[in-house]
């Protein structure tokens, strides 16, 4: 996957656009950037009036740590419950929606290996 352009890329980008000098596309041609990027900039300038890109919400960890009891009373309860199942009873009792993959990282980060013995 690429890395983040530097700020001045997207800035020059939208100067040369906003300034009616170019295109999108030559824009996008001219710095190196796919087209998508350029019209997405480009996009966000004229809506909100900023360059930056973005700023994504924090993810709150309070709702977890509050399910890793409730988990690990669960795990006590029944050894070997599948990670699905733990999903279904943290939606229905605690109303935290949660997938396999994210239980499994949560799992994995406090500790816990859900490892198959024969």
């Amino acid at each position: 996957m690429a890395g983040a352009y530097s700020q001045d890329v997207p800035d020059r980008v939208i100067d040369a656009v906003i300034g009616g000098k170019i295109s999108r596309r030559a824009a996008a041609a001219r710095f190196g950037v796919s087209l998508s990027s350029a019209i997405k900039w480009v996009q966000r300038f004229e809506r909100t009036g900023s360059r930056r890109p973005r700023q994504w919400p924090a993810i709150s960890g309070s709702r977890w740590s509050r399910a890793g009891e409730f988990l690990a009373a669960r795990r006590v309860e029944k050894p070997d419950i599948t990670l699905t199942a733990l999903c279904e009873k943290l939606l229905t009792e605690r109303g935290v929606k949660a997938d396999t993959s994210m239980m499994s990282r949560f799992l994995r980060r406090i500790g816990v290996t859900l490892k198959q013995r024969r």
